[in-house]
């Protein structure tokens, strides 16, 4: 979603900035109802382990590029 929203391209830097930023949210929304959705629909899930588990993913993500 995130790269539909930015692949418009412009070579404003405001408007690329706004759209970038208006991506971050759209993602982060998604993010949430997602676990939302999860947790409702299962509801023998742990929410704590749920999103610890995607915290330490994110994170290894994130520590991962800095290795490269």
């Amino acid at each position: 979603m995130y790269a539909m929203i930015v692949a418009g391209g412009t070579n404003d830097p405001k408007k690329a900035f706004r759209s970038h930023v208006r991506a971050e949210v759209v993602k982060i929304f998604i993010t949430v109802v997602l676990f939302v959705l999860a947790l409702a629909l299962f509801q023998s899930a742990s929410w704590l382990w749920l999103i610890l588990g995607f915290a330490v993913a994110t994170l290894a993500y994130w520590f991962s590029l800095l290795a490269i």
